[in-house]
């Protein structure tokens, strides 16, 4: 895996440590200040799932600054999204900040917040997808899914499709809409199995934990591709947020040996959940025309131009077309 890593150095070098603006004080790199560079979002309404803590907290809190319509924050924990909601409104006490609960590992619990949804709004703006979990012990989800797969790729895969409908109104209802989806991967990806063992929960299990979310990060850049492809009126990207301290970590007991070193050694280099939230916030909030539709970027904003998932139109076609029939077998 780390020896994958060195070979992608745009991937790579880009996770690690400040960003290289930060490293020479403003003098080098790209230059992103969320309060800035973001543009005014008045009317928008934004839904962004795992917001109750880590880089999804700070995604809300940035956006919050920009008169946004409205903001959802989709999360299981009740308890956990109202302490974030009650920090945020400290800062922005108008801000219309409103919890959704979602397990992305049960389907049912996803219609349910797509119902929620809908029943509240009739408009979305602005989808980030950026809930997700990493090296958890073997598990599947209420579906029989291997759980990190299940959740981080196929849950976020049948949120979007129920929500669908409400972006396209929104595409529709004005020429100057800007309707966007948001995906977190990761160059985790790299470490991601066969096509045929990413889509087999038997062999994604009898796999090491970091495999099988590697194999998750992979289906989340083949989605953002492939929702660009099919449609091309909403923008659609993945971003990979750098190596971030966060509570996806949590589980590193359950690595390898030499997992847990190279862990331990990325993590004296790793960012800020402040810093690891700019390139999604990036992707969402700056001025469309800098964005190709249905690329990966890496932070901050750099088009990883030559990742051969983003390219790869047949994998990601499949991907699409599996996802969507094991959706309809267990619904």
């Amino acid at each position: 895996m780390l020896l994958k890593a060195l070979l992608r150095p745009t991937e790579f070098y880009s996770s690690l440590g400040p960003t290289v603006n930060e490293l020479t004080f403003g003098l080098l790199g790209y230059s992103f200040k969320p309060e800035r560079d973001i543009e005014d979002l008045s009317g928008k309404v934004i839904l962004v799932t795992g917001g109750n803590t880590g880089l999804g907290k700070e995604t809300i809190l940035q956006l919050a600054r920009h008169n946004p319509a409205r903001i959802y924050l989709a999360a299981r924990s009740a308890t956990k999204a109202q302490d974030a909601i009650t920090s945020i409104r400290e800062q922005f006490p108008s801000v219309d900040l409103r919890h959704i609960p979602l397990d992305l590992s049960s389907f049912q619990s996803i219609r349910a917040a797509a119902e929620k949804f809908t029943a509240d709004s009739d408009r979305l703006d602005i989808l980030i997808l950026n809930a997700g979990i990493m090296n958890t012990p073997a598990a599947v989800t209420e579906e029989g899914f291997e759980i990190q797969f299940g959740t981080n790729h196929i849950g976020h895969f049948l949120l979007t499709k129920l929500l669908l409908p409400t972006l396209q109104k929104t595409v529709a209802s004005s020429p100057a809409s800007d309707v966007r989806v948001v995906t977190l991967s990761s160059v985790a990806h790299i470490g991601a199995p066969s096509f045929e063992a990413m889509t087999s929960t038997s062999a994604l299990l009898a796999n090491r934990t970091f495999t099988r979310y590697s194999a998750s990060k992979a289906a989340n850049i083949l989605f953002a591709s492939e929702l660009a492809r099919r449609h091309p009126e909403i923008l659609s990207v993945s971003v990979h947020p750098g190596s971030v301290v966060s509570d996806l970590w949590n589980y590193t007991s359950n690595m390898s040996t030499m997992s847990k070193y190279s862990t331990g050694v990325i993590m004296q280099f790793s960012r800020s959940i402040r810093t690891g939230a700019m390139n999604q916030l990036w992707a969402a909030g700056v001025n469309r025309g800098l964005l190709t539709n249905g690329a990966y970027y890496v932070p901050i904003g750099v088009h990883a131009a030559d990742n051969p998932l983003a390219k790869n139109a047949g994998m990601a076609k499949r991907l699409w077309e599996w996802t969507e029939q094991q959706i309809a077998e267990k619904s």
